[in-house]
């Protein structure tokens, strides 16, 4: 188990969102406030060491929503070179912390209850690595040792942590709450 107080919360912030159009996903109102925000204030529940928020602009209208609830904004100005970019940014700006839970900010279910039992898992020896898992697969969020802060910041491409997920130990989470959202009907269906 790690307190909540000792680890760095990172909000993968910065993605393309192809699949969304032109329009800005993470700023699509999803129960009257930005999708992203749903995630922001469940890390924020959880009251981590700190807030890292990966944006793809420092100035842009997503980092100014989140700085106010406590978020360091680490900016990832080139989301086309996939998500491990912006995980090495977050990783870098976690620095000292004895473990960072990544989380997605297109994941607005994520309960504050499951973050927690992540936290529970977590064994820095034991259990270096602790995902989330929907049907047995490991997914994030997803909590990682400072011993594996090196291997997070070296990946490339859209793997991020994935390799290192494949060893993860697993907390099980409902399809629902692991749900993301990828296309403007995923906010529809809702």
């Amino acid at each position: 188990m790690i307190a909540a107080r000792n680890i760095a919360a990172i909000l993968l912030a910065a993605g393309r969102s192809e699949r969304f159009g032109n329009d800005d996903k993470l700023m699509a109102p999803l129960d009257g406030e930005p999708l992203a925000l749903h995630a922001a204030r469940t890390i924020a529940a959880l009251a981590p060491g700190r807030r890292i928020a990966v944006c793809e602009r420092a100035d842009g209208p997503l980092a100014g929503r989140l700085a106010p609830l406590g978020y360091e904004i680490a900016a990832n100005p080139h989301p086309e070179q996939g998500l491990s970019r912006s995980l090495a940014r977050g990783i870098a700006a976690a620095e000292t912390a004895e473990a960072a839970l990544v989380c997605l900010a297109d994941m607005p279910f994520v309960t504050t209850a499951h973050l927690g039992a992540l936290l529970a898992r977590f064994d820095a020896e034991t259990a270096p690595v602790v995902a989330s898992a929907r049907d047995g697969t490991p997914m994030p969020p997803a909590l990682f040792a400072r011993s594996l802060f090196g291997a997070l910041q070296a990946g490339e491409g859209d793997q991020g942590g994935r390799a290192l997920l494949a060893r993860a130990a697993l907390v099980p989470a409902t399809a629902g709450e692991l749900a993301d959202i990828d296309r403007p009907g995923d906010l529809s269906d809702r």
